[in-house]
């Protein structure tokens, strides 16, 4: 029975991180698309702050914790 507990809370937690991580990923700028990666653009460096900095951080951890229970997905 705890094995079936476990391993369904794996699941919400991992079904509840992709469907965050996908939202934060939609809310992040577009930019200039695929312009950068060809040269079209001359890149300059710059810092993000406030609000593109928490959601960026945010998709980090998001992801991290993705990743971290699908690992432990395999072994349950």
């Amino acid at each position: 029975m705890n094995f079936l507990i476990s391993e369904t809370l794996l699941l919400v937690v991992q079904i509840v991180s992709a469907v965050v991580m996908i939202g934060l990923i939609l809310m992040q700028n577009q930019g200039a698309g695929l312009s950068g990666v060809f040269g079209g653009e001359g890149g300059f460096y710059r810092r993000r702050r406030g609000v593109e900095k928490i959601v960026f951080n945010l998709t980090i951890t998001m992801a991290t914790v993705f990743l971290l229970s699908s690992f432990l997905f395999l072994y349950v």
